[in-house]
């Protein structure tokens, strides 16, 4: 497949179906801080899709609109208002009762759904997510939202009742942490974005969101619904570029919680500009170089069809991606061509075709760099063993799979974060098991084999070098229910349903002496509903 014949994949104007196009760019002129829609009329950053299009002149990159660069001062008024808005722990928002605030996150998710259409239309043109796979993200998003509600409402239940230990009667609830920064990835700038805004803002923090800089125009739609869902300050968007915007707010030691899902590199930055290190909280989703281990007793058809989801899908842009396969020698030749096969069917096109599984590449420096990886392990011996593997053409970049795989390579060490496989022949089960031991990352691994004494020493090898343990399936986040975590500097803190309430809040205790007095007032309090914090009030 020649750069002509992936040039052909782009449309023209005309074929681009009604229900999926842009007819016009979505120029955003306002950003939510302090509870209104604030207007921009400062510089402002175009939004390029990954598409290109057909024209008289040529192919021309689609432009889809763009949104507002504030700097540092806007952004501190940002942080501001969400200080105001919790207001040491006394705003409005913090002191609510649960089921209050429960009801101002259901509010925003009806108003949330009535945006599907265009929330959809804008991730398929932003990151050239595939149409099923942009609906399953918004779908899967709302339904995280629902079962946080229900997460929430579980624990408020549990904590309703008192402890009388040791003649002191307490009650223990979670309260929230503060001011949270929260900051998204493009890769599922909707989803991974709201499994951490959602519980911050459940919990009663304040929140100051950025979001990524590819799928920043799909938040847009949504910005209404946070302003009429939620008092004044208690979410606040920051628009800009992050290394001109982030550093003051981390300096300014207001920032509680630091929530980010990207690179370990900027997060690593972003703490140490914080003046109290022990006070900030991070919660974060970092780097991953997952790998598989397709052990000699493996069934061959599972572990290339595992293989190749969990390489591939989404081009392989996700963090819980597989991103290195270790092969026994004996398997090796048998899974390389049936794994090539496999790649060799995989459908490229654009995002509204149906059954597209290869789209275009939403980074622009992406494919060089993929490039960069292939010649370099080609270098150092390594073959491009599927017909059309690197072939590329402006952003389309069709899948390479390259073997044999070494240490000198890259590829080896660096997260390719795309549609690039690398898989490494091993006949010694040391040489996967070294490979998690030193890696810098510990995120998942993902076990090939029917062999149930291999397979269990494998388990007890990898469970304290990795957060999760895939046998025969390939790696993944779901479901919502299981924790979501890392080792190393994969992640820090905890994201699931319930954890990740737990995450963006903290125990505390109210007790006193098992007195006749004391509970007298505690009664009292309790009776006249007085304290939305103390109290007994059983959430259905």
């Amino acid at each position: 497949m020649q750069a002509s014949e992936l040039e052909k994949l782009f449309p023209d104007a005309a074929s681009i179906p009604k229900e999926f196009d842009l007819t016009s760019p979505i120029e955003q002129r306002e950003y939510l801080v302090n509870g209104e829609m604030r207007q921009w009329s400062g510089k402002t950053q175009d939004v390029w899709s990954p598409i290109y299009i057909k024209t008289n002149k040529g192919l021309e990159q689609k432009r889809i609109g763009s949104y507002p660069i504030t700097d540092a001062t806007d952004a501190m008024e940002v942080l501001y208002a969400g200080v105001k808005a919790y207001s040491n722990g006394r705003g409005e928002w913090p002191s609510m009762s649960v089921s209050q605030r429960i009801e101002c996150v259901e509010k925003f998710t009806q108003k949330m759904i009535q945006k599907r259409d265009e929330v959809v239309k804008l991730l398929m043109w932003e990151i050239g997510k595939s149409l099923a796979d942009s609906q399953k993200e918004f779908d899967r998003t709302v339904q995280y939202i629902y079962d946080t509600i229900g997460a929430l409402k579980d624990i408020d239940r549990t904590s309703s009742t008192f402890l009388i230990e040791e003649g002191i009667i307490g009650q223990v609830r979670r309260s929230p942490l503060g001011v949270v920064l929260c900051m998204g990835p493009f890769n599922y700038p909707l989803n991974e974005t709201f499994t951490t805004l959602i519980p911050a803002l459940i919990m009663g923090n304040t929140v100051l969101f950025k979001p990524p800089k590819h799928g920043t125009l799909l938040h847009y739609p949504l910005l209404e619904a946070f302003k009429d869902s939620f008092p004044a300050g208690v979410i606040n968007t920051l628009y800009g570029r992050g290394n001109s915007i982030i550093p003051q707010l981390m300096e300014s030691g207001k920032i509680d919680v630091l929530t980010l899902i990207g690179s370990s590199k900027v997060a690593d930055k972003l703490k140490k500009m914080h003046p109290k290190v022990n006070r900030l909280r991070a919660i974060l989703g970092l780097d991953a170089k997952n790998a598989a281990i397709v052990t000699e007793s493996a069934q061959l058809d599972v572990a290339i069809n595992e293989c190749l989801l969990g390489s591939l899908s989404f081009n392989g842009q996700r963090c819980t991606a597989i991103k290195i396969i270790f092969v026994h020698k004996s398997l090796a030749e048998a899974f390389n061509k049936g794994l090539a096969e496999k790649i060799e069917t995989l459908k490229l096109g654009m995002m509204w075709e149906p059954g597209v599984q290869i789209t275009p590449l939403p980074e622009p420096n992406k494919p060089a760099y993929l490039k960069e990886l292939i010649e370099d392990a080609k270098l150092h011996g390594a073959t491009v063993i599927n017909k059309h593997g690197g072939e590329n053409f402006k952003s389309i970049f069709f899948p390479a799979l390259l073997y044999p795989v070494n240490s000198k390579m890259k590829v080896w060490h660096e997260e390719q974060f795309g549609p690039v496989v690398p898989v490494v022949p091993f006949e010694d089960i040391s040489t996967p098991i070294d490979y998690i031991h030193e890696s810098p990352h510990g995120q998942q691994v993902a076990i090939f084999g029917t062999d149930v004494n291999q397979i269990s020493a494998l388990i007890d090898e990898t469970v304290n070098q990795v957060s999760r343990v895939n046998v025969n399936a390939q790696c993944q986040r779901g479901p919502d229910s299981f924790p979501f975590t890392g080792r190393k500097d994969s992640a820090e803190g905890t994201l699931s349903v319930t954890a990740a309430l737990r995450s963006f809040s903290i125990r505390t205790v109210v007790a006193t002496k098992a007195n006749q007095l004391n509970k007298d007032i505690v009664n009292q309090i309790v009776e006249n509903q007085q304290s939305n914090f103390l109290s007994t009030r059983f959430i259905l």
